[in-house]
């Protein structure tokens, strides 16, 4: 057996073990990299770790903590506050009202676990106050995040950019993003029209503007995402910690409506203290979202860092509140970070070793380049419904990279598109973080229905959706 082919069937083994057990494939990729490299490569330590993506490594950890100050200092919150002000009633209107916070949650550099994990809650909440199909709702939400994921200053996009940068490819950022959210946008409304969104049309009976409006300020409407994909024990540990400060703490107990109901003296001074801290959290929200406007500028127009430019933004936030912000570096999404960098640590001993210009040139040998490049966007779609589509854009772009390269006529820029679309847009599978996150929220159905539903909605779309962009994307 050539070393190329024993490379490849270890990458199929660590998609087929992180399936099976609940074992970060980011470890066992490292864990590869250093075994394939060192007994079947004869690497060095040195030169297998040259392949471990710092620049990467750096814009993931930038974006994701920029993020988690997003989230602890209710700047998400206030978002879906004031998106939830515009729908006025109007039942319909939710689920988008879901879509498009989740796609720009995602397009700002939220992960999309992240993502799906704070919006779903409260959409799949909506749908079972109001009637709407929660099987519609938990799509939608799925899609939107998929649908804002390629953006250039998203998590999807900057893996997505620099890869083909690196390879010397043709580049459109925006392709790839218009792409996926028109693609998502397309299936969204599909489904909406299919469960009973031309019904809702016809009601009237949602949250109004006034009952969104009169929200006390520190009621949340998006509550922190939590659980081992997006907090450590650590996290857990913090917040624990300060709900006990926060009960002992005596300015806190006077800061309360009881407090100040129980004494005429504290009743002033709970009502000064409350104004204080609506309008730092609010100075706070403003300079966030500023912050996000600021990275989103720096890096499209003047082509700075993205990681190096989220660093910062988030270290100015920290600088203006420092204990809201203190739990944000524990918030970082490091299962995630791990998996990307240890599947690309292991792509680069590959690319070392050569696999990936032998599989490139064997996918460009056959008969018609462009049923290779559908074979390529089935596979990131089959993997991605059982594994993370992280893990699939890190290690099957760069094995298409020479098969791009080899002149087969088959146009690089759809291609990347249609990849991108194929390994994300499964993600509505029950097997993947995604659509187990939308069926743990589901309320008031049947949970074996549910995930029947979403298993048969997450095969037809499997196999239908390579199809669908290969066609419109690269065959046309």
């Amino acid at each position: 057996m050539s070393s190329h082919m024993m490379s490849i069937y270890v990458l199929v083994a660590m998609f087929v073990l992180a399936t099976v057990l609940p074992i970060n494939m980011g470890v066992i990729a490292f864990v590869g990299a250093f075994l394939v490299g060192t007994l079947v490569a004869g690497m060095e330590t040195k030169a297998i770790m040259g392949g471990f993506p710092a620049e990467l490594f750096l814009t993931l950890v930038g974006i994701t903590y920029l993020f988690a100050q997003a989230q602890n200092n209710g700047t998400i919150d206030w978002l879906v506050r004031l998106a939830l002000k515009a729908v006025r009633g109007q039942v319909a209107a939710i689920p988008w009202v879901m879509f498009f916070i989740t796609a720009l949650l995602t397009a700002v550099g939220a992960v999309s676990p992240a993502a799906v994990a704070i919006i779903a809650p409260i959409a799949l909440g909506f749908a079972a106050k109001y009637g709407i199909n929660p099987l519609m709702m938990g799509l939608l939400v799925v899609h939107g995040a998929q649908g804002g994921g390629f953006s250039p200053i998203s998590i999807y996009g900057g893996i997505t950019n620099k890869i083909v940068q690196k390879a010397g490819l043709p580049l459109s950022e925006l392709t790839t993003a218009f792409v996926s959210l028109g693609v998502n946008f397309a299936v969204a409304l599909l489904l909406f029209l299919m469960f009973g969104g031309l019904a809702l049309m016809r009601r009237h009976q949602g949250p109004s503007a006034g009952s969104v409006e009169n929200t006390p300020f520190n009621t949340q409407v998006a509550m922190p995402a939590s659980g081992p994909q997006i907090f450590d024990e650590a996290e857990g540990e913090a917040m624990t910690e300060e709900r006990l400060t926060m009960k002992r703490s005596p300015d806190a107990l006077n800061a309360s409506p009881a407090a100040g109901k129980g004494s005429t003296g504290a009743g002033p001074s709970a009502t000064t203290q409350a104004g204080t801290e609506h309008a730092g959290a609010a100075g706070q929200q403003l300079f966030t979202v500023a912050g996000l406007i600021a990275l989103a500028v720096l890096t499209l127009f003047y082509k700075l860092d993205i990681g190096f430019v989220a660093i910062t933004i988030g270290l100015i936030l920290s600088v203006i509140a420092p204990n809201v912000q203190k739990r944000a570096i524990t918030q970082v999404s490091w299962p995630e970070i791990m998996l990307i960098v240890g599947v690309s640590t292991y792509v680069g001993v590959m690319q070392k070793m050569g696999t990936i210009t032998f599989v490139g040139e064997s996918v460009a040998h056959l008969t018609s380049p462009l049923i290779a490049a559908l074979l390529l966007c089935f596979v990131g779609a089959v993997v991605s419904a059982f594994a993370s589509s992280t893990a699939v854009l890190g290690s099957l772009i760069p094995l298409a990279v020479p098969f791009l390269q080899s002149g087969t006529g088959v146009d690089a820029v759809g291609f990347i598109a249609a990849m991108a679309v194929s390994s994300t847009i499964v993600d509505v599978s029950p097997f993947s973080t995604n659509g187990a996150l939308v069926l743990a929220n589901a309320q008031g159905v049947d949970r074996d229905v549910f995930l029947r539903q979403l298993m048969i909605y997450g095969g037809i779309i499997t196999i239908v959706a390579p199809v669908v962009v290969w066609f419109l994307f690269i065959v046309l």
